[in-house]
């Protein structure tokens, strides 16, 4: 994984932290963006853990959002692209909840990819460089994901990076409707500790 300030500063803002992964681009949000992730969340399925599908200029909106992040602090959501020419992907990215939470406050990562990218780890790959850059070029002691109890595929990678099921910090989320099936959510942490302690050790230096 390489990272890198890019070059597309935001207007105004910060130099953007981008990232290159194996078979992935992490940049900052640009134009040509905008299309395919508004199509994404129109998709049923892809938005099937979320109150609804998005429209165009909802879309457009959480883009404007994570552009000023972006500006702000230089990191936000990424938009994912493949390395091999295969197009969009998705977005990963680290964020600080709109809302007041229980666990507040917390920086969380998270992950939305389209649905032909579905199966093939970029969702895992994109947020270990996420995770990356929270704990080594962040400093944070502790990054956090959660998502409704029902999305197991969601859950399933938070599994893979490590992060801790605290059962006992489940809660209602509040920004979905009581009684709806998606309001109950389940929380995840990860501490930095954890973090460094799962990475893989580098191989010992040979002596001739």
């Amino acid at each position: 994984m390489t990272i890198a300030a890019s070059p597309a500063t935001v207007a105004g803002g910060l130099p953007a932290i981008e990232l290159d992964t194996p078979r992935l681009h992490m940049r900052c949000w640009r134009d040509e963006h905008r299309a395919p992730f508004a199509a994404m969340n129109a998709d049923p399925e892809v938005m099937a853990f979320f109150p609804s599908v998005l429209s165009r200029e909802a879309s457009d909106a959480s883009v404007d959002a994570w552009l000023g992040q972006f500006a702000a602090q230089g990191w936000s959501n990424w938009a994912l692209a493949r390395r091999d020419g295969g197009g969009f992907v998705g977005c990963v990215g680290l964020s600080v909840p709109r809302r007041a939470l229980p666990f507040s406050p917390c920086v969380e990562i998270g992950w939305r990819l389209a649905r032909a990218h579905w199966g093939q780890g970029f969702a895992s790959e994109a947020a270990e460089a996420a995770l990356a850059v929270g704990f080594e070029t962040l400093k944070l002691a502790e990054i956090v994901s959660f998502t409704t109890l029902a999305n197991q595929r969601s859950r399933a990678v938070m599994q893979r990076l490590g992060m801790r099921h605290c059962v006992d910090e489940d809660f209602e989320h509040p920004a979905v409707p009581e009684g709806d099936r998606l309001r109950p959510h389940c929380l995840y942490r990860l501490t930095q500790a954890a973090w460094r302690q799962r990475r893989p050790k580098p191989p010992p230096a040979a002596f001739s």
